[in-house]
């Protein structure tokens, strides 16, 4: 495994997808008894997006938050061992102010009132909200969008758009080629496009449920 010290600004697409792996295989030979949900695809954006993280900013995220942990500077034999202790899907490191949620959308109003809260306290942190593209297409994301847009709020929320949701079309579901946060231009929303090779939950060989 890649378990070894490495600064957050030096983490490489390559040693983020070495990282998966070594989870994948981990859970395909039943190292892993609770769900994982593994990232892939995406790793050029999301360095990209956490070089403008910076070390005292907050990051709310989903189930699917490997990636997240390790770029926001959890070291990775720490970040191994919560995954290989059942908690993948839930993964909080508050030394880190990184906070994940396994329940869909939950985090999105969370991270919308800490970030009033700074604007109140007049505090320098910013907070980054990472979404999949049908929880975006949700009354909550939607609502919290409006709120932060017109509050002027430090947060970016960041789409992570594969266009699917579990094993759903998200386009084909709610009928139309375009998803809201396309149509309607929000300057706090950003978003990146992505395919991922592995499953929605699992790694695609052991049966997880």
């Amino acid at each position: 495994m890649v378990c070894f010290s490495v600064p957050r600004q030096k983490l490489t697409k390559e040693f983020l997808i070495n990282f998966e792996s070594d989870v994948a295989r981990a859970f395909n030979e039943g190292k892993i008894k609770a769900p994982v949900h593994l990232s892939s695809g995406g790793e050029e954006a999301l360095i990209e997006i956490f070089s403008s993280v910076k070390e005292d900013d907050f990051v709310f995220t989903t189930w699917r938050s490997h990636y997240h942990a390790l770029l926001k500077g959890v070291e990775p034999s720490v970040l191994m061992k919560e995954i290989l202790d059942g908690r993948s899907i839930a993964l909080n490191f508050p030394s880190k102010k990184l906070y994940s949620s396994a329940i869909a959308g939950s985090h999105i109003p969370v991270a919308v009132g800490l970030a009033y809260s700074i604007k109140l306290k007049k505090g320098d942190e910013k907070v980054w909200c990472f979404l999949g593209d049908m929880v975006s297409e949700s009354g909550i994301a939607e609502v919290s969008f409006k709120f932060a847009e017109r509050f002027k709020l430090p947060i970016t929320f960041v789409i992570e758009d594969n266009n699917r949701s579990v094993c759903s079309d998200t386009r084909k579901v709610w009928n139309s080629v375009a998803l809201n946060y396309q149509e309607t231009k929000y300057s706090k929303v950003i978003f990146y496009s992505y395919q991922s090779v592995y499953p929605h939950a699992g790694a695609g060989v052991r049966v997880q449920f």
